[in-house]
């Protein structure tokens, strides 16, 4: 027996917090419905809502970070890269703190928009 599962979120693709429903079947997201009673977007949801799951299931897609050397790249933990890119944003920040910004909007994830603040 086949089980579809309806697992509520919010969509990451702006600030406005609309209420999705992800459509889970064998463990991977196959589809995206709208929360038909949230307030913030009353039962609708915008293309990239309804589509931008898609990526998530990708052959392609980047689940390790990855970090350049000597031209090549390789696989590393997320502690190492974390810790690569926070050295370096630190390196540029003591050279000229003019040098180092940030881009956020409404258009940006939410998860993007709550670090950039902190």
């Amino acid at each position: 027996m086949v089980e579809i599962k309806y697992v509520p979120s919010i969509c990451p693709y702006c600030g406005t917090g609309c209420g999705i429903n992800f459509v889970v079947k064998d463990g991977k997201i196959i589809g995206v419905e709208p929360y038909k009673r949230h307030p913030v977007n009353e039962g609708k949801v915008c293309p990239k809502g309804n589509f931008g799951y898609q990526f998530i299931n990708r052959e392609d897609r980047l689940t390790t970070p990855l970090i350049k050397e000597n031209g090549e790249f390789r696989e590393a933990s997320w502690d190492e890269a974390l810790d690569l890119v926070a050295n370096k944003l630190k390196e540029v920040s003591d050279e000229d703190p003019n040098k180092v910004g940030f881009y956020a909007c409404a258009r940006s994830p939410n998860e993007n928009i709550y670090i950039t603040q902190k």
